[in-house]
Formats: C-alpha cells, structure tokens, sequence
C-alpha cells in the first residue's frame, strides 16, 4: 500500500505501457520464432518419430522460456522504443514536461520496469530454466542432433590436493577409460604411483582398475604391486572432465558457481564457456538498465521522420550491443581475455554510450 502511494498515476500509466509493450513484443516475436523453428526442424521430427507430446511439452514450453530469456535486453529495448515514441508522437512527453516534470523524474516508472524485468529474467536464468534446459537438450539430443560429450581423449585432473589423475582416453558409453595413472605427492616429492591398462567407473566414486601396478617410494626405496582387479574410491566423476558446451546451460547459478570453483581447483582450464554463462547471468541485470535509458533517451524527442526513424536508430544500437557481447565472448573462449572481462566490456561501453543520449534527452 505504502509503495503504491509512493507512484502516481503517470508512473502506473508508463509502467503498465512498459511492461505491457515487453509481454506484447515477446508474445509477437515468439510466436514467429516458433514458426520458423518448427518448419526448420520439421524433417528431423519426422525423421526421427518425435512424438508430438514430447514436441510441445518437452521442447517448445522449455524453448519458449529459454529464447525469451537469451533476448530479453531485446525484448526491452523493442518495448521502450515503441511506446516512448507513441508518447512522444502524440505529443505526451512535451506535456509531461511543459507542466514541470523533469526527465529525472519521468525515468523513475521507466527505471521501476526496469527493475522489475531485470529481477524476473534473474531469477527465471538463475533456478527456473536451468531445470528446464536440462529436458529440453535431452530432447534436442534424442530427436534432433546429438550434441552430448561421450569421448575424450587426454584427461588429467587433481582429484585432492596432491593427487594427480591422468586418462590416456575415456568412453561414457561404456565406462571405461584406459591407460590411467594416480600420483601421490608430498610437495614436490613422488611417493606413490598407480597404472592400470584400464579403468572402469561403477557409480558415484567407486572405480575399478584392470591389470594395474602400483609403485611405492619409501626411504629411497621401491615397492611394487601387482594385480589384475583393484576396487577403490575416487572423488571424480566422468561428469567432472566430460565437459559439454551445453552443460553450464543446465546448471542453475549457486551450481554453476560451486561447479566453476570445483574444476578451477582440480586445474581443469576449458571452463571459459561456464565462466562466460556465470557472469552473463549478472550482466543482463545491468542490460536491462542501460538499454532502458538508451531507448527512453532516443525516442522521447519527437522529430521528423515520426516513429520509424526512431525505431530504426533503437534497434541499430540495441543489436550492436547484443552482437558486441556475442564477438567479445568468443575473445573469451579463444582465451585472449577472462571471461568476466569479456562478457562486461559491452555493459561498460554502453553505459557511456547511454550517458551521453541520456544528456541529450529532452528537458
């Protein structure tokens, strides 16, 4: 009650244009998308006898939310543009203004959307479409193209602290890996170091190794083991080193984190797709404000060439920023910046990009 006494009715009056226009301007752009996307995949459905339960509900009502979610700065941006301009056409910007309001003061409602879209799209990336994700990849695996992680060849990782794991080559499929060695060090010293020909994964931590030998290295002396079948417990998983690029889409944020400081602890490097998606998930925050002030900045004037001129001028920086954060990630799997670095780089060019339109807004 109290924050509604705080608004008056000019801000509803935006906020509802604003949130309004956002929810009209997916629902368009979606039902488009989904069109062109089913007629794209429409042969493989067939080809693969998808059933068209699983079509609908394990795929499109978990690529609806997905695909609103990758583009809502877009969605934002569209959704500003278009109503701003409708306001300022019909010449209610100038009245707002004419009667003493300031352009401070009439971006509060547009900073409230803001916040409010910024906070839903937060939460829905962050715990609701991580879960979904994961039925809709295995879906995308099963009927249209398998993109899952099954071999991998190389494989060396710190199981604990002084513990160094190597797989020559490892099969998900099947279980097994081979040519594996576990060295044990005290410092910089060996002291203990198993090879077997092959190894095999049970469930959870449990592992087997084939025709092993294990050497000792006690007071400057070696002792050797043989054998031919060894049970023992590892605390790696083939999930820990398997790694799928579509895997970090399927972790919710508190996950992700826990599995980015995980691997970076046992000294895997090829998690640059994991950090980008991490930070990407808080960078939209601030995407979603930056691209607001851009929109209400540029299209609150009015001026000749009407609302297509301003639309056109919208969508030219909005889809920069979007292809500048795609171009600057890439940088990031490459290795030639940190992840972080990458994904916020866009956020911290448009804030002065949208600083200086918002000085040349109307007054």
């Amino acid at each position: 009650m109290a924050f509604r006494k705080l608004l008056k009715i000019i801000d509803w009056y935006i906020i509802k244009k604003f949130i309004g226009t956002y929810f009209f301007a997916i629902l368009l752009i979606i039902s488009i998308t989904v069109m062109f996307d089913f007629n794209e995949k429409l042969d493989k459905f067939l080809k693969t006898s998808a059933p068209t339960h699983a079509i609908i509900f394990d795929y499109y009502l978990n690529f609806i939310p997905y695909f609103v979610n990758l583009f809502s700065p877009l969605f934002v941006f569209i959704a500003v543009i278009f109503f701003t301009s409708r306001l300022a056409d019909n010449s209610e910007i100038i009245a707002m203004l004419s009667s003493g309001m300031s352009f401070n003061r009439l971006m509060k409602p547009y900073l409230i959307s803001a916040t409010l879209i910024a906070a839903m799209t937060f939460v829905l990336n962050s715990y609701v479409i991580p879960p979904a994700n994961i039925t809709r990849i295995e879906f995308m695996n099963k009927y249209v193209k398998d993109k899952s992680v099954t071999y991998s060849r190389n494989i060396q990782l710190e199981v604990e602290p002084d513990i160094i794991a190597y797989f020559d080559s490892f099969d998900s499929t099947t279980k097994n890996g081979t040519r594996f060695s576990l060295e044990r060090f005290e410092g910089k010293q060996l002291k203990s170091r198993l090879t077997a020909q092959r190894i095999e994964w049970d469930t959870a931590y449990q592992w087997t190794v084939k025709d092993y030998m294990i050497r000792d290295f006690v007071d400057m002396k070696e002792e050797i083991t043989t054998g031919l079948s060894l049970d023992t417990t590892l605390t790696i998983i083939p999930a820990d080193f398997m790694i799928s690029v579509l895997d970090c889409e399927q972790m919710t944020t508190p996950a992700l984190k826990k599995y980015i400081d995980r691997q970076k602890k046992r000294g895997i490097g090829n998690i640059q797709l994991f950090e980008i998606e991490f930070h990407k998930r808080f960078a939209m925050i601030l995407a979603a404000f930056i691209l607001t002030i851009i929109g209400a900045s540029v299209s609150a004037r009015k001026v000749k060439g009407g609302m297509g001129m301003k639309i056109g001028v919208g969508m030219l920086l909005s889809f920069s920023y979007i292809l500048f954060m795609q171009v600057s990630s890439s940088f990031a799997v490459s290795g030639y910046v940190s992840p972080w670095l990458a994904v916020w780089i866009p956020n911290f060019v448009y804030i002065f990009i949208a600083a200086s339109l918002y000085r040349k807004a109307p007054r």
